[in-house]
């Protein structure tokens, strides 16, 4: 499952790369991932919703779980 998991966001971010690689080389035809940030981050409730999904991302990706290596046992 966890390998299934990894290759799944693999293919995510790869697809999402190659689109935004795409929409540049190709000009003004496409929206890229860029133009959605810039248009998102133009008024401060997209600035907010905006970091708090990414403090949502990161506690759920590097915080849960994680184990403080100096606790003594």
């Amino acid at each position: 499952m966890h390998t299934t998991s990894l290759i799944g966001w693999g293919v995510i971010f790869a697809v999402l790369l190659t689109w935004q690689g795409i929409g540049l080389a190709r000009g003004s035809d496409w929206v890229v991932l860029s133009d959605l940030l810039r248009g998102l981050t133009r008024n401060p409730v997209g600035r907010w919703a905006l970091f708090g999904f990414w403090l949502w991302t990161g506690w759920h990706l590097f915080i849960r779980g994680w184990a403080f290596f100096l606790r003594t046992p």
